[in-house]
């Protein structure tokens, strides 16, 4: 990571097994992560690889998402399948959020 960064924020998760991570870079002072979102981090892990942490934006918190201990070099490929169910799960819970406020505001009507 560059020097001042956090981490970085995932925009979008490719769906091909060896398809892109695309991520914004965090400044060290940036506030909670909005709600659905993934922010990664990761360090040299003691040995070899990398330790590499995900948390995920709720609407009062932050959670640990995951953990990938020591992965190897290529963790990107190791993580984006969990990355992209995670997202995926995000968006049909925000599509099917407005959908109901849609109809409940119909219903008052």
């Amino acid at each position: 990571m560059p020097d001042g960064v956090h981490g970085a924020l995932i925009q979008r998760v490719s769906s091909r097994h060896d398809g892109p991570l695309d991520v914004t870079w965090l400044a060290a002072r940036t506030p909670k992560l909005p709600l659905g979102r993934i922010r990664l981090r990761w360090e040299p892990a003691a040995r070899s690889g990398w330790n590499v942490t995900a948390h995920l934006g709720l609407a009062t918190t932050e959670v640990h998402l995951a953990s990938w201990p020591a992965a190897p070099d290529d963790w990107p490929r190791l993580i984006r399948p969990t990355l992209h169910e995670v997202a995926g799960l995000c968006a049909a819970l925000a599509f099917a959020t407005d959908a109901l406020d849609l109809s409940n505001r119909l219903a008052e009507v």
